[in-house]
């Protein structure tokens, strides 16, 4: 181990040793603490202290490891002296390994065979199918949103929020980029109610109101808003497709994969069976 633990080294292990630790260091190793039969050994410490620490510093981190193992054995110390009598340790570390290797075996499984491509045309099917499963819980909305500071051109700003020609598209994402303290231009994504009107001024908009307030311009001082509502789902409604286009994915995918490992297993049970390997006694 490196020299730049030599300063803790040497307090730990003289107070080790005083305390009648030494019998029980292993060959060539230096004991850093104790707690009743188990030992803390400095090669166990390799990797802790990054490279380049100072020797104080490099003492400190030890100190502060040497701290958190104590602590840690005392707890397990009282853990296992309390464990209840009832309590199986050994079937519930076997059951705990068997889930572990099982289910490491099926993400391997997974990986190796599955089919994880999703086209647009199947997710729509699939949501159209199943558009019980897509319920809003509360209302959601496409818009448009500038927060701006007080200071900015505001017949600029004017002239390009309102302007319809394609042209000013590109204008007004450069003005927002130049002063706005928050801009929300993609009127193709869906925002959940709530996170616009935590931005705007209290009462701007609400579950009452989104529906027929649908632009606006205003001022709380500090700043200028302009909002523009272009699409509204109400909450206890269908989802739109395009909100839900990646969770519906993810179900598809997560069907898939349940199905292949059921017909994998299914595929096994009847492989082994016809050769004999299995064994059903009643």
């Amino acid at each position: 181990m490196k020299n730049i633990l030599l300063l803790f080294l040497v307090a730990a292990s003289a107070l080790f040793w005083s305390c009648g630790g030494g019998d029980k260091a292993k060959a060539g190793d230096r004991p850093l603490a104790q707690v009743y039969n188990k030992t803390l050994y400095l090669s166990e410490l390799e990797g802790v202290v990054p490279e380049g620490v100072s020797l104080e510093d490099s003492a400190l981190i030890v100190s502060a490891y040497a701290q958190r193992w104590v602590r840690e054995q005392l707890l397990m110390y009282e853990a296992e002296r309390n464990i209840p009598k009832d309590l199986n340790i050994d079937e519930l570390v076997r059951d705990y390994r068997a889930s572990l290797v099982r289910f490491n075996f099926e993400e391997q499984l997974i990986a190796e065979k599955l089919d994880s491509s999703v086209s647009e045309a199947e997710t729509k099917a699939f949501y159209e199918n199943n558009k019980d499963q897509f319920q809003l819980e509360s209302t959601i909305l496409k818009c448009k949103l500038l927060k701006l500071p007080a200071r900015a051109p505001q017949s600029e700003i004017n002239k390009l929020w309102y302007s319809r020609k394609s042209s000013d598209v590109a204008n007004l994402n450069a003005f927002a980029k130049q002063w706005a303290a928050l801009a929300m231009l993609d009127d193709e994504k869906w925002y959940k109610l709530e996170e616009i009107a935590a931005i705007l001024p209290k009462g701007t908009l609400t579950a009452d109101n989104v529906g027929s307030r649908r632009e606006g311009t205003l001022s709380d001082g500090d700043f200028r808003y302009y909002y523009r509502v272009v699409e509204v789902a109400q909450g206890k409604s269908t989802a739109p497709f395009e909100y839900v286009e990646e969770q519906a994915s993810k179900v598809i995918l997560h069907k898939r994969k349940q199905e292949l490992l059921e017909k994998w297993k299914e595929d096994l049970y009847q492989k082994e069976l016809r050769r004999e390997n299995i064994k059903i006694i009643q």
